[in-house]
This record gives structure tokens, sequence and C-alpha cells, in this order.
């Protein structure tokens, strides 16, 4: 079913993504990187997220950009494949994943996603469309930091995204109480893990080594 090629049941992906400007990406790990090489490290994971996107193939990608759509960094992803750049609407993370959930070309589900998690493989892409195809009005892939790397939904609603303390440990215990209160069925699947911090990044260097290669020279000088 996910592979189906009507698009009335395939699964958008939408990326929420901002672009790798020095002092913009990453910047809790620029005291760690510098700007250049936290920048650098978005670049990487930016490109990674396009990859696994289109490889998943579930549906069409929709990549959200910020500040906005025109840094040559967006203009390299569309290359990949068929990816369709939005510029991310004013808000803060919620009212910019309503957004997105709004403006979805599919009827069937969208999954909304960042660029921080190296392990949102294309499998488990394909693993959330199918569950969210297949039962249930969401699914979410909780972070181990207590928020979360991917929500999926079957119709908009902006109550999972009000009142969330976005970029706090709190995140995805607040989406399930909303999630309760409209009263709807979801799937969570295994946490998973994103790169916010020094360690996060340690971790990523030994899972990844040509992560730490795509580092430019000075970083760690």
């Amino acid at each position: 079913m996910v592979h189906s090629t009507d698009p009335m049941s395939r699964t958008g992906i939408a990326i929420m993504a901002k672009a790798p400007i020095p002092g913009l990406a990453k910047t809790r790990l620029i005291p760690h990187l510098g700007a250049e090489g936290a920048a650098a490290l978005q670049r990487w994971l930016l490109q990674r997220t396009v990859t696994a996107a289109l490889v998943a193939d579930v549906g069409p990608v929709t990549l959200w950009c910020a500040p906005d759509t025109r840094h040559p960094d967006f203009s390299v992803c569309r290359a990949f494949g068929a990816v369709r750049l939005e510029a991310q609407p004013n808000g803060d993370l919620g009212e910019r994943m309503h957004t997105a959930l709004q403006c979805s070309p599919t009827p069937a589900g969208t999954l909304i996603i960042g660029t921080d998690c190296p392990v949102l493989t294309p499998q488990v892409l394909q693993q959330a469309a199918g569950q969210l195809q297949a039962q249930g009005d969401a699914i979410v892939i909780p972070a181990e930091d207590g928020g979360y790397v991917l929500v999926g939904m079957r119709q908009v609603s902006y109550l999972p995204f009000d009142r969330i303390d976005w970029g706090s440990a709190r995140v995805m215990a607040q989406t399930r109480e909303r999630l309760r209160d409209l009263q709807w069925q979801w799937t969570e699947l295994d946490p998973l893990w994103d790169v916010d911090l020094k360690a996060d990044y340690e971790r990523l260097c030994a899972q990844f080594p040509e992560a730490g290669a795509a580092m430019p020279s000075v970083v760690g000088t």
C-alpha cells in the first residue's frame, strides 16, 4: 500500500529545515563546532534527510525552508529528485508544522520530520507511513530527549501543536495529552535520537564517520 501509484493513497513527507547558514544552524553546537562547523553539520543532515525521504518513496516530498527557499543548498536538495520547496511561515514551530499539514498535497496523511535525526532511515519512514495508513489517526516517533523526531496525521488539527514547550523535555508528554484531548488513536514507534548537543555529535561521528569527515578542517583545533 505504501508504494501505491494512486496519489490519493500516498503519504506526504514534509521536512522542516533551516538553511545551513553560520550562526543560524545548529546553534547549540556552535560552542563545540564553531559557526562554520555547525553549518556544515546542518548541510550534511539536510542532505541525508532529503535523500532518505526520496528513497522511502511513500509520497511527495516537500522541503519547508527557513528563512526562505533561496539558499543554494535547498536548490541542491531539489536536484536530488522530486522535491517541492516552500518557505516556512512566521510563527512558532507548532504553527509552522500546522501550515505544512494544511498545505500537504496528500489526503491520505502526512509525515512531518526535521533534519536532526540521522537514524530516520527510508525503512523507518516506510514503516511510519504504513502504520499511519493502516490504523489510527496519528503516528509519532519519540526522541530520546523527550521530544519527537516524526509526527504523522491523517487529518489536520492544530491542537497537537498548541501550548507545547518546544525544545524542552516535555514535548512528547504534552503531545500525548493533546492527542488524548482529541480522542485520537495513535501509534508510537521506538524512540530515536537526534543531534543537538556535543554528546550527540560525538555519537553521530562514531556511528557515521562520514559526518565528521564533512566538517571543516578547523573544527577541533
